[in-house]
């Protein structure tokens, strides 16, 4: 598709990270990054572990980044992030979706409000071969939170490398889970990708378990050379 000027919706996480690289591929301006933080530590349709270092990994890709806090509550944060995409010079939004349709319909239907397109390059996607192609492509992805069966602390900030990745076609068969976490059984940071100037490097952090779920919890973190 010819050049355009698109926002992209940013967690850290892989989908939205991969979906910007995707973008930026096809020679679109991603300008700006944006993402929206629950006041209380809960969304209905956005990622939330480590949300806090989106503006450093905005840095590494020396992309800019724009925060938007929104009180969590169902369908209110779809007008929380009305109002940061509203009156911006933008052909439309890019999101990291893949498969599911209760964010990809509100936000297309949000998207056609404001007179601008919804972009989903993962859409539909094979999800294994999701995983596939950001290792092959160079993006180093580690688990920040797990919540299904299946899958305990040890999985916390462990790397999705090839190993990783067959452990995970096994658990997916066994439990019947997505093998990207597109069903929230996962949650991702992407720390070096090949459109990352500077890698992020963790400093501090802990793990919090609790019964059968648990988040590696970063505390402090830098950007340092590749």
């Amino acid at each position: 598709m010819k050049q355009m000027n698109v926002a992209a919706l940013f967690s850290g996480g892989k989908d939205s990270t991969y979906a910007i690289y995707l973008a930026q591929q096809r020679g679109w301006t991603v300008d700006p990054l944006i993402s929206i933080v629950p006041e209380h530590g809960e969304s209905y349709m956005f990622h939330i572990p480590n949300i806090h270092l989106t503006e450093m990994l905005a840095e590494a890709m020396r992309l800019r980044h724009v925060e938007f806090t929104t009180e969590g509550k169902e369908e209110e944060e779809l007008e929380d992030l009305k109002i940061a995409l509203a009156d911006r010079d933008i052909a439309g939004v890019i999101t990291g979706a893949i498969a599911s349709d209760y964010q990809t319909t509100r936000i297309d239907r949000l998207c056609h409000e404001l007179g601008m397109r919804s972009f989903s390059p993962l859409w539909r996607w094979n999800q294994r071969h999701v995983l596939e192609d950001m290792a092959a492509a160079g993006f180093k992805t580690i688990i920040v939170g797990v919540y299904a069966d299946g899958l305990d602390e040890s999985w916390l900030g462990r790397e999705l490398d090839e190993n990783a990745l067959k452990e995970l076609d096994v658990i997916a068969e066994k439990y019947s889970i997505n093998v990207s976490g597109e069903g929230g059984e996962f949650e991702t940071l992407v720390i070096d990708g090949p459109n990352f100037f500077k890698k992020l490097e963790i400093v501090e952090s802990t793990k919090h378990w609790e019964g059968t779920r648990g988040e590696l919890r970063i505390k402090k973190a830098r950007l340092i050379d590749k």
